[in-house]
């Protein structure tokens, strides 16, 4: 580029020093478009068709983040206005409060929020003025317009605040969220959709205690952006099941999807389409899914249905291996100890670190800790594997299998009857 666009507005870079002194708000509003995707270009509030890049009649998308410990700049910014402009031609424009959320004290910052909230509103009434529709406008980030996005919105003195005060569904035609830190994000469902990480809390591969430093107050907080640029990437899919809790959604009881037919159940990601109508007529949804602790971060699931036919009652957890090829994946269903007796059916899900495409041969061990005295037997009398996230694979079945407690047991499925 040459002329006008040669020289690039930048997100502002603040340090410790700035965080200790403190700092008084101001809102810069920075803007890319497929023409500028590397380089923004700040708007003027009043008057933002001054820039010639900005074209009110375009989508547009605005980029919020939150509170800002150590000034420094979101290292995810850059990566989230790239994908963004790859999924759809529009306006992304970075709200950089910076000056603001870069303050020691957080309570300070949250004052803030009310203010650069005012100013973007202003802002966005500048822009329907000139043309823009609020259809059109979503708000990525941490409020009547067409969408608005929270990535793990803030808790600490927004979870009692009331509904004018925090995010709620009534402040945009469609709100979704996700949840990934219960400790220091919202508590609550407050979109029409709320997607729940493993559960909205403690993420794998996030350390469990203060003595991992600064990594501890951030680690899970961070993940709802990384799996969001994950799924704007699209390389992962990641689907959420509609359920009350996770407990639940892990003892298998929240694993059907008839609401959102012919859709599936809603994945997490910037197109909702298949599912908007619908969530917006059912009020509020909060659906669940696990993930592993690096990318692609799905957790392939399968329903796993048997019947049991055994003596005597046990009680134990299970672990299912698929295997293909020279792979082999493991699902850990141990979160409770499972109860098996005469001709009773039980469902589980079996959700898998790794994927296998063509499951060759399937190896189980009911473990029940039994470790003197004689090993009972358990008898399946029929199992069903039902692939959740990929339904157009087969599901698989097999009949009349003998087992022992706390050992394993291997057989190729079949297809079923």
């Amino acid at each position: 580029m040459s002329g006008d666009y040669e020289s690039c507005d930048n997100f502002t870079d603040l340090n410790l020093s700035h965080c200790f002194m403190g700092t008084s708000l101001y809102v810069r509003l920075l803007l890319y478009t497929r023409a500028n995707v590397h380089c923004g270009h700040e708007l003027r509030h009043r008057h933002p068709s001054d820039q010639p890049l900005f074209n009110s009649t375009r989508p547009t998308a605005f980029v919020i983040h939150g509170y800002r410990p150590t000034g420094a700049p979101p290292t995810w910014i850059d990566r989230l206005v790239q994908l963004l402009l790859v999924n759809r031609d529009m306006n992304v424009i970075v709200v950089d409060w910076n000056k603001g959320a870069a303050n020691l004290i957080y309570f300070t910052a949250v004052t803030y929020t009310r203010d650069a909230a005012q100013n973007l509103t202003e802002f966005i009434i500048t822009m329907q003025e000139e043309g823009a529709s609020l259809d059109d406008i979503h708000l990525i980030g941490v409020r009547k317009i067409g969408r608005i996005t929270g990535l793990d919105p803030a808790g600490p003195m927004f979870t009692s605040a009331g509904p004018d005060e925090r995010l709620d569904p009534r402040d945009a035609q469609f709100v979704d969220v996700l949840h990934t830190d219960m400790a220091f994000g919202l508590v609550g469902a407050h979109g029409h959709i709320d997607f729940y990480a493993n559960g909205g809390a403690d993420q794998p591969g996030c350390p469990k205690t203060f003595f991992a430093g600064k990594s501890y107050f951030v680690c899970d907080h961070q993940r709802a952006v990384l799996l969001y640029l994950c799924a704007l990437n699209r390389t992962c899919s990641l689907t959420g099941f509609p359920c009350s809790s996770y407990e639940d959604f892990l003892d298998g009881k929240c694993l059907q999807c008839e609401a959102f037919k012919p859709a599936s159940c809603p994945r997490l990601g910037y197109d909702m389409s298949p599912w908007r109508d619908a969530l917006i007529q059912m009020g509020q949804t909060k659906v669940f899914f696990s993930t592993t602790s690096t990318l692609p971060y799905r957790k392939p699931s399968y329903r796993v249905d048997f019947v049991t036919w055994n003596q005597y009652l046990r009680w134990g957890v299970v672990y299912i291996r698929f295997h293909g090829g020279k792979s082999v994946t493991e699902a850990r269903v141990d979160h409770k100890l499972l109860r098996f007796e005469q001709y009773t059916s039980t469902r589980l899900l079996a959700e898998f670190d790794d994927d296998i495409s063509t499951v060759q041969k399937i190896s189980m061990r009911i473990n029940t800790g039994n470790v003197i005295g004689p090993r009972y037997k358990i008898r399946l009398l029929r199992i069903r594997f039902t692939p959740l996230d990929e339904p157009d694979r087969p599901v698989m079945c097999r009949y009349d299998i003998i087992m022992e407690e706390n050992m394993e047991v291997s057989f190729r499925p079949l297809s079923c009857n």
